[in-house]
């Protein structure tokens, strides 16, 4: 994304696409920008529990002054880290 860190993602995330996803993600920690690391996702159309999996852990593994923001997550994204990681802070859903 040419305004800033990070990365649009388009399509499905599950069984076939997971590979690319946990590769995309390894990258999030191992940015040192200033600011949030942003990932696009009005183009995602499914992510199953494992993407999202993935997408928490990776979270987890950041330090206490990185954080993901998601932009535009499909409402299921939504519902699924509320469910399962209602504390993970380094997570953000972008409002506007």
């Amino acid at each position: 994304m040419p305004d800033r860190a990070g990365l649009k993602v388009t399509g499905e995330v599950c069984l076939p696409t997971y590979p690319v996803w946990e590769r995309a993600l390894e990258e999030v920690p191992r940015q040192r920008q200033e600011g949030p690391y942003w990932l696009e996702l009005s183009a995602l159309t499914f992510i199953d529990v494992a993407g999202a999996t993935a997408l928490a852990t990776t979270a987890q593994s950041l330090d206490d002054e990185q954080r993901i923001v998601l932009d535009h997550p499909p409402p299921a994204l939504s519902r699924l880290l509320e469910l399962f990681w209602p504390e993970l802070s380094a997570i953000e859903v972008a409002t506007s």
